[in-house]
C-alpha cells in the first residue's frame, strides 16, 4: 500500500474527502517526524513505538573495489511494533473475542 492508497482507505472509512484525509495523514506523519527530530519517541498503544537510535561510526567495504571506507555516525529512525499489531500480522486472535 502506498500513501495514495492509504489516503483513499482513510477517506472511505472515516467518511471524509481525500483532501481532508491527506491533510490529516500529513499532520500525523509531520508530528511523528518532529518528535523524532527533537530526540523523543512516539508511542501509539496497540500499534508501536517510533524512536531514534544512534549508529556509531564504522568501517565498511566498497563493493566495487573491496577497499575499506569510513562510514560516519548518524541517527536512524526505529520502529518497534506493539503486541496488537504483531498479533494481527501473525493472524493471532484474542481469546474470548
Amino acid at each position: 500500500m502506498n500513501k495514495a492508497e492509504l489516503v483513499s482507505a482513510v477517506a472511505d472509512k472515516a467518511g471524509i474527502t481525500k483532501a481532508q484525509a491527506a491533510a490529516a495523514l500529513d499532520q500525523v506523519l509531520g508530528g511523528i517526524a518532529a518528535a523524532l527530530r527533537a530526540g523523543g519517541k512516539v508511542t501509539l498503544v496497540g500499534f508501536g513505538t517510533f524512536s531514534v537510535a544512534s549508529r556509531g561510526a564504522r568501517t565498511g567495504r566498497n563493493p566495487r573495489d573491496n577497499k575499506p571506507i569510513k562510514i560516519s555516525a548518524k541517527k536512524v529512525a526505529k520502529f518497534k511494533p506493539g503486541k496488537k499489531l504483531a498479533d494481527d500480522v501473525n493472524g493471532k486472535k484474542k481469546k474470548g473475542k
